[in-house]
């Protein structure tokens, strides 16, 4: 099962790769259920500050589940029920994950494919993207943990558009819907994602987790400090990356941040 979920690591930024291109990089459950404890891996490891998340090659991101398998993990009400909470904890990983995590999608991205995509931070696809969530097409009902994330970012009535018709979303109205954040050619994907995922390294780790961390809580509903995001605003003129980002700027010299 490991060589299904592969991690390759490049300095500061790890990228974690769907490698079943025979199948379009479907997912199983066994890559539903390694996928948390490789993200709690790389939470854990200080020397990571981005991950980028992918299919491998470049004809899918991911193609939904593996439907080779249905019939053993959906099969009944007990097996299903265990499959959807294997789905739902890795997503919850992706969610919860504490640094920047950018999907990488390169052709198809559909259901639990698109599910993973949208559990990231940000999603930059290429022209030969196709999104689309389809469990009208199977008799199946999407969580509402799910639902939101899609509500979230694309608004109600669009998630209903997607959700009920079960269609194909091409490249270009995945952008105008705003399923994802950039629209790059197949042959700069890789280039533009991984330029990004460095600019990412060198801003000052504690502003940008902190500022997933806030962003998370205003997304589940919050509206007003608290004493929690009053402490973690305060906390930054507490580190060394506060006072080496005033150092460089009196001194007109890019910064050097060491927090991670």
């Amino acid at each position: 099962m490991s060589d299904h979920i592969l991690v390759e690591r490049d300095e500061a930024i790890a990228t974690v790769i769907l490698n079943k291109p025979d199948t379009h990089n479907a997912i199983s459950q066994g890559m539903y259920r390694r996928l948390p404890e490789v993200f709690a891996e790389l939470d854990s490891d200080p020397t990571v500050k981005v991950v980028v998340l992918r299919g491998a090659g470049t004809r899918s991101f991911a193609s939904g589940a593996d439907i080779s398998e249905f019939e053993q993990v959906r099969g009944n009400a007990a097996s299903a029920k265990a499959y959807n909470e294997d789905v739902a904890a890795t997503e919850h990983a992706l969610e919860g994950f504490t640094k920047p995590l950018i999907a990488m999608v390169h052709g198809y991205c559909i259901g639990g494919g698109c599910g993973l995509a949208l559990a990231c931070d940000i999603r930059f696809a290429d022209e030969h993207s196709r999104f689309g969530i389809t469990p009208a097409k199977l008799g199946l009902v999407y969580s509402l943990e799910s639902t939101k994330r899609l509500i979230d970012t694309v608004g109600p009535s669009r998630a209903k558009w997607i959700l009920f018709s079960g269609q194909h979303v091409h490249a270009e109205d995945a952008l105008r819907l705003g399923l994802i954040d950039e629209l790059i050619s197949s042959d700069d994907l890789e280039k533009h994602t991984y330029e990004f995922a460095r600019l990412i390294t060198t801003r000052a780790q504690f502003s940008v987790r902190s500022s997933k961390r806030i962003v998370n809580l205003a997304l589940g509903g919050q509206t007003t400090d608290d004493q929690v995001t009053i402490d973690i605003r305060n906390s930054s003129f507490d580190t060394e990356d506060y006072a080496e980002g005033v150092r460089s700027f009196l001194e007109k010299r890019p910064p050097r941040f060491t927090w991670s």
